[in-house]
């Protein structure tokens, strides 16, 4: 089958149009709510999921993905989560709906795969107590041991108005890959109510520090509140740390969405860079009006003990709403990259995606929409609770629902982070031809002395020099057919060192 190439367009301003290809996940189930995860040792295999019960697996780099339909005795019932071990296996954390000797949502479940999503065990749960609801959950993996840390929140009723019924935060461990789990512990001590609002604690997301600390922020009556743990879990802080008093709560008002939340987001830097130990807490509030939703970051140096005052990450200038906001830290460098959806090209309700870039420890911020064009929601459909985004040397690859009407799909694009970071990128483009097999490199400012195209790992497939190309053109001849995947082109020009992505697609 002939194959195609994408890519390369010009970087321009954040309002122009997007610059980084679209893909399609899928129309399927009504999907929203998506959540992503790389393999840090194949970045070709990668595992998304939505609610309510959908699975995504990719084989070569995000261009196309396979559907599937999780199941469990356990009960699929949303809320999303999904990661990937140093081991490569696969896990799907979502909530329950029992078929038998159990209730709505009285666990959390962790389904695995050990057959890159191709198949996945029954799971396991923690967080069973009764007919007490859990929900709102995230996870977070140690890289050096493989032990899986899970927060989440658990109402003694949910919905309840009666003063007497509490949310709190719990947490529970596997130090063997999801087959057991510690019993859970109790980590916050003031708790919410139960009406999921402003004032029940939710929100909770993990983060591991350099030497295994457990970090984690959540929202409710105090604002955006953190603790942590240095013993694997062991013994938390008595007392939460207050990073922000959250103006507005957590729970926020966008026109055309059902329903909208600014809960915060926890990572640690551990790249080993100039941010290394960072802990940063990215969230969304209407602090400066109802009509001005905007996304927020407040980071720490000593481990969790001070923060520094709200840093704006969305940087026009005018009243906009920026709201569903999820950050990820890209490891092998400790660029922070975040995703939001966001109005600031629009007098209505019409709705884009944008990214933001920050490579000096959040202190500044480059944006670019990431999406091809503009949706109007419709507040009479579920629009799921948030979007997320993965990244990982080089390769970052967000996530989102989109709503036309009442038609939900769900969105990654193929971000080209070397157009915005080295702006010597800027208007050179790379295309391949199936029918000869061959690269052709145009827009050069200066000679070009060598070419190397390698896999999206960042293993070398060719390499040329200036005296190899064909008919003295910058064409270069390959032994075979790429397949359909993510490549870069590494060219040398003069004294620079540029990388342009190249996307093979099938017709």
């Amino acid at each position: 089958m002939k194959k195609t190439v994408i890519f390369l367009l010009c970087f321009g301003a954040a309002s122009a149009q997007a610059q980084h290809k679209n893909i399609l996940i899928s129309t399927n189930y009504n999907p929203n709510e998506m959540s992503i995860a790389l393999d840090e040792k194949d970045l070709n295999q990668q595992l998304a999921a939505a609610n309510i019960a959908s699975v995504y697996t990719s084989q070569n780099g995000g261009v196309s993905w396979k559907t599937g339909l999780q199941t469990s005795t356990y009960g699929v019932w949303g809320d999303p989560v999904v990661a990937v071990d140093t081991a490569g296996a696969f896990y799907h954390f979502h909530l329950s709906r029992p078929e038998e000797d159990g209730s709505w949502i009285d666990r959390i479940v962790c389904q695995k795969s050990t057959d890159r999503g191709n198949t996945f065990n029954n799971g396991t749960f923690t967080g069973l107590n009764g007919g007490k609801a859990q929900d709102k959950h995230w996870v977070a993996i140690d890289r050096n041991t493989n032990t899986l840390y899970l927060t989440w929140t658990q109402f003694d009723k949910y919905d309840s108005e009666d003063p007497e019924d509490r949310s709190n935060i719990l947490f529970s461990k596997s130090e063997d890959g999801g087959e057991t789990w510690s019993e859970p512990v109790k980590i916050n001590s003031v708790s919410g109510d139960c009406l999921d609002d402003d004032n029940t604690v939710e929100g909770a997301v993990p983060a591991i520090g350099p030497s295994g600390e457990i970090y984690v922020s959540w929202a409710g009556p105090l604002g955006i509140v953190f603790n942590k743990s240095e013993d694997g879990g062991e013994t938390w802080l008595e007392k939460e740390i207050e990073i922000d008093e959250m103006p507005g709560g957590w729970s926020i008002d966008i026109p055309g969405i059902l329903r909208a939340n600014g809960m915060p987001v926890t990572k640690c830097d551990i790249s080993g860079g100039d941010n290394h130990g960072t802990i940063y807490v990215n969230w969304a509030d209407q602090r400066n009006g109802i009509d001005d939703t905007d996304i927020w970051l407040a980071k720490s140096t000593d481990s969790g003990e001070s923060w520094s005052e709200p840093i704006r990450v969305n940087q026009d200038t005018v009243q906009n709403q920026q709201f569903f906001t999820w950050m990820d830290i890209d490891q092998t460098n400790g660029n922070l990259y975040f995703v939001y959806h966001d109005r600031r090209n629009h007098d209505d309700i019409s709705t884009d995606v944008f990214l933001a870039v920050s490579t000096d420890g959040g202190n500044t911020f480059t944006e670019t929409m990431l999406s091809d064009s503009a949706f109007i929601p419709n507040d009479k459909v579920f629009f799921g609770d948030y979007n997320n985004i993965a990244a990982h040397n080089g390769v970052v690859r967000p996530v989102w629902t989109r709503l036309d009407g009442k038609d939900l799909s769900v969105y990654t694009a193929l971000v080209d982070t070397d157009l915005i970071l080295n702006p010597y990128n800027d208007g050179i483009e790379v295309l391949y031809d199936a029918g000869t097999s061959t690269i052709s490199v145009s827009g050069l400012s200066a000679v070009l002395t060598k070419i190397q195209l390698t896999d999206i790992n960042g293993k070398p497939i060719a390499r040329w020099n200036e005296d190899e190309k064909v008919e003295k053109s910058n064409h270069f001849k390959l032994k075979s057919e790429l397949a359909e995947g993510v490549y870069y082109v590494e060219i040398g020009v003069g004294s620079e060192k540029l990388r342009r992505p190249l996307i093979v697609v099938k017709n």
